[in-house]
């Protein structure tokens, strides 16, 4: 027997064969009454159907069904199947929205999203309904935080990461409504995430050096504590988190919480000598002689903190894959501004 939930797959995918938009939206609509009772087995089958649809539905009802296909992946379904029609489904959501935020008044405040659709003075602000582009730029930062929230389940998954990414029209269209708006920083960030990325370590005050592969760190919160982690006590002194922060950071174990407390060990100090502050992304670590390359210092004053995994889907790691040697460390060291 055919599940409510799947049935109404089924007849989602009818009406937009069909192009029957009345009818797909209210199937639409029954996936919120229906989604709850659904199977993680139905979920996972329904997510690239879904997906599928996703390119010829308009741009407002889309948004819902993007949020859609990401609970299919949180529950079981093929990211990498899901994904390239939700990403590109995004990218062009987030290129309306940044004609919505070039049109917008400047003397008036950005309008804060809602689940209807926007209003009329929204639309009349940026054009008027008549102008079909400013329709599509009012859809477009309407539903941003939908796509961001759908974007963001797929790329919680490294394999959809390596599949996908770099996307830099997304990325560096995404960072220009975050600079004129505010909007967007947690799907930024998730995009901004590295994989297998080799990362350098100086402990200035000791001299050691260390070689190291990060993976699925959403945030230099998360790699301040991994770091801790692979280098105390064995390696460097401090206080090394507890093993409920380690967990948090890592996401290895899905029952574990993803709320912690932190403290810092270190400051994180790039080549130039600026700051690596907590609140951005490893990302934001230069590269150097073609490797990224963080110096660690004592920290300049007592800095604790509470935090969540950026990202509760994603899993993440920092490796440490040997020690350097003297040699190695000073030659790292002639690239830092101010050595010597």
């Amino acid at each position: 027997m055919t599940s409510d939930f799947l049935s109404t797959v089924a007849a989602f995918e009818a009406a937009v064969d069909r192009g029957d938009g009345e009818a797909a939206l209210s199937a639409l609509d029954r996936f919120r009454e229906v989604f709850g009772d659904a199977t993680d087995a139905e979920a996972a089958l329904a997510g690239p159907r879904l997906a599928a649809a996703l390119p010829a539905v308009p741009a407002g009802p889309a948004g819902l069904l993007g949020i859609l296909v990401g609970a299919c992946v949180e529950r079981g379904a093929d990211p990498v199947a899901c994904a390239p029609a939700v990403l590109d489904k995004a990218e062009t959501a987030v290129a309306a929205a940044a004609e919505f935020c070039r049109r917008w008044p400047g003397e008036q405040d950005l309008p804060e999203p809602t689940l209807a659709d926007p209003p009329a003075a929204v639309v009349a602000a940026v054009g008027g309904a008549d102008d079909p582009v400013a329709r599509g730029a009012a859809l477009g930062w309407w539903t941003l935080p939908l796509w961001e929230r759908a974007a963001g389940a797929v790329l919680s998954h490294e394999e959809v990461r390596r599949a996908e990414l770099p996307r830099p029209v997304l990325t560096d269209v995404l960072a220009e409504v975050h600079a004129a708006s505010g909007a967007g920083q947690w799907l930024l960030s998730a995009l901004k995430v590295l994989d297998e990325e080799r990362l350098v370590v100086v402990h200035r005050p000791s001299g050691k050096g260390f070689e190291m592969t990060m993976g699925g760190i959403g945030d230099n919160f998360q790699l301040h504590t991994l770091l801790a982690a692979a280098l105390v006590p064995d390696h460097l002194p401090g206080a090394r988190p507890d093993a409920a922060a380690i967990a948090a950071c890592t996401g290895a174990d899905p029952q574990a919480s993803t709320e912690y407390a932190g403290a810092g060990v270190f400051n994180l100090v790039a080549p130039d000598g600026t700051w690596i502050w907590n609140e951005g992304t490893p990302s934001d670590i230069p590269v150097t002689e073609g490797v990224r390359l963080l110096l660690l210092d004592p920290p300049p004053y007592q800095r604790t903190w509470t935090a969540g995994r950026l990202f509760p889907g994603m899993r993440a790691h920092l490796t440490l894959e040997r020690t350097l040697s003297e040699a190695e460390v000073a030659e790292h060291l002639t690239t830092v501004r101010g050595h010597g």
